[in-house]
């Protein structure tokens, strides 16, 4: 299996610390950060969404800069939550965004995590509806499809036309990851033709290793797939912290972090959220070369402190393709290609 890795950046801001101060920070150093990593080798840049909220919150524009920045890096969301889209706008803002970047847009969409506005979405001016993310969902991916989704007036077409989106950009359908957070969904999602995006924690515990309940996570996604019979290869993507230190810097920064699984209540259940990798580059390489859902997905995103800033990330990234990566199997892509 070709390995892929990429990082996952929540944009996050503060006025008073750190490197990033304002949101117009946030969205440039994001693009600075895509552009550094595509040097570097690394394969996809991936933004996190969150609403009422100082960290990224309109995905489009911001990966429309980076898709016309680079030429080869693969671009994506993990993920946007479908509560807060009209799926009709958000698929023509998908199309210009994929079509502007060469064919490169990997969306993940979900229902979200919990936000910190009391309903939110409907702020936003929806309902908040336990199957409406999904209802949407369905809707974004009709229109993508280039399904006729609105009715024609009869003054210009055929009583029974029905009219698609526009624009339209082929091979997007197949690139919509959904965000799963239990095994459940990650069923659903295989049964649903979707690739299956993974993140740092699962909504539920077994009282395993996160490693191994992700893997199980991946494995009965990996079956549902093949049961309803959808004719290409899906990709799955887990995300993973890793903070490698090599400096006193990194070391006075993260050296202190928690290095194991974590069990807590989220979201009305127990949840396993899955450990920070720290430490010596040549241990993390060990500890990843031994991770299950790492050896089971084809993509490995790595979460950045962004508000580090775009040296500071850089340098990790370096050091995690030069150092760590080529223990899970992935090698590095240095030669650009013409969009």
């Amino acid at each position: 299996m070709t390995k892929k890795i990429g990082f996952l950046s929540f944009g996050a801001w503060h006025p008073g610390g750190g490197a990033t101060h304002t949101g117009a920070d946030a969205l440039r150093q994001t693009v600075e950060l895509a552009v550094a990593a595509e040097e570097i080798g690394i394969d996809g840049a991936f933004v996190r969404v969150h609403h009422f909220a100082r960290q990224l919150s309109s995905p489009f524009p911001l990966l429309a800069a980076i898709g016309v920045s680079t030429s080869r890096i693969e671009i994506g969301t993990g993920v946007i939550d479908m509560r807060y889209e009209n799926p009709l706008y958000m698929a023509e803002d998908a199309a210009a965004a994929d079509l502007l970047a060469g064919g490169r847009l990997q969306l993940g969409v979900s229902r979200g995590s919990p936000e910190p506005a009391w309903h939110g979405a409907e702020a936003f001016g929806y309902s908040v509806d336990h199957d409406e993310a999904r209802e949407k969902t369905a809707l974004f991916r009709a229109a993508i499809g280039g399904a006729g989704v609105v009715r024609a007036d009869v003054g210009g077409h055929p009583g029974d036309a029905m009219l698609a989106v526009q624009p339209q950009s082929p091979g997007l359908p197949d690139r919509i990851w959904w965000g799963s957070g239990s095994r459940e969904t990650a069923v659903w999602a295989g049964e649903q033709g979707m690739n299956l995006m993974s993140s740092t924690l699962l909504l539920e515990d077994t009282q395993v290793p996160f490693d191994e309940l992700q893997a199980e996570q991946i494995a009965l996604f990996r079956e549902a797939w093949a049961s309803a019979g959808h004719s290409r290869e899906p990709r799955v993507s887990v995300s993973r912290s890793v903070l490698p230190i090599t400096s006193d810097l990194d070391r006075r920064l993260f050296g202190g972090d928690a290095d194991e699984d974590q069990v807590g209540w989220l979201d009305g259940a127990i949840s396993r959220f899955g450990r920070t990798y720290t430490g010596e580059p040549d241990r993390i390489a060990g500890e990843l070369a031994a991770d299950a859902a790492v050896q089971a997905a084809d993509t490995l995103l790595l979460t950045v402190p962004s508000q580090l800033g775009v040296e500071y990330n850089a340098t990790m990234l370096a050091t995690i393709a030069d150092e760590i990566a080529p223990a899970i199997g992935w090698s590095p892509d240095r030669t650009p290609e013409a969009v």
